[in-house]
Order: C-alpha cells, then structure tokens, then sequence
C-alpha cells in the first residue's frame, strides 16, 4: 500500500486509521481488535474477550499469542499516527514483559505511545490493562521500521 497522509482532525484520524487498521490486517479483524481512540503519538486498541483466544481452558485466561498480537498491532497504529501517514512498516523488535495473567472474561486495552522516530525506525512503548492502567497485565517496547519505496 503506497503512502498517503492522514486527516489532521482527531475524528477524521481514527476514522482513517480504523478502516486500515482492519481492512491492510486482516487477522486484527479475526482477532476482534478495536481501535478505539488515536492521538499524535499514540493509539488505544481493545480486543474484547472470546473463548477462541483462551489459551488454557482451565483458567479461561487469553493466550500470549493473541496479547502479542494485540500490542503489536497497537504499536503499529502508534507508529502511523505519529508519522500522520499510513506506510509499510516491519516489526524489529518487541520486547514483551508479562506482569500478570489476565482475568477471565474481560477485555484487554493497549495503549502504545511512540516516543522517537529516525528517518527509518519508530520506537514505541506499550502497556495492556484490563481497566486500571495501574495494574498492567503487560508492558512492552519495541521498534519497527519504515519500509522505504
């Protein structure tokens, strides 16, 4: 997908930044994701709770790999808004830290902000909460990199 630049309104950004989030990943749409509010650096996704994405049964308790997905994801919707344009971007590095395992049958938030970007890496931190940013559920920074054309 080629660059093109985001609104500059706040409404017409997560509205943008909504469509691509689902429309350019399909498996955002499979997992449910929700981007929920956008800023200048930063975005807010929710992934609602489903059995599909329960990682042990016995607990109830969401699988790494969909928590993994969901800030990946958020990171990248960071990435976007604080570059204001939508562009090829790759995970470098994502350096997860679980704190603590996610209660049964809530949803999830992540909340990425990217705080640097060079002319071809974003660097971007994350934390995921069920509610109370102050009990995380997990933390995360990463890096990603614009693909140039």
């Amino acid at each position: 997908m080629s660059d093109f630049t985001l609104p500059t309104d706040k409404a017409g950004r997560q509205e943008q930044l909504s469509v691509l989030f689902t429309e350019a990943v399909p498996h955002n749409h499979a997992l449910g994701l929700r981007l929920v509010d956008v800023g200048a650096t930063d975005a807010t996704v929710v992934m609602p709770y489903a059995d599909v994405l329960v990682g042990n049964p016995e607990t109830g308790v969401i699988a790494g790999g969909a928590v993994t997905t969901l800030i990946d994801a958020t990171c990248g919707a960071a990435v976007f808004a604080r570059l204001s344009a939508f562009a090829a971007i790759v995970t470098l590095d994502l350096r997860i830290d679980y704190l603590r395992p996610a209660r049964p049958g809530l949803e999830l938030t992540a909340h990425a902000e990217c705080y640097k970007v060079t002319r071809l890496i974003a660097f971007v931190r994350a934390l995921v909460h069920q509610g109370d940013p102050a009990m995380p559920v997990a933390s995360s920074q990463g890096t990603f990199m614009r693909m140039e054309d």
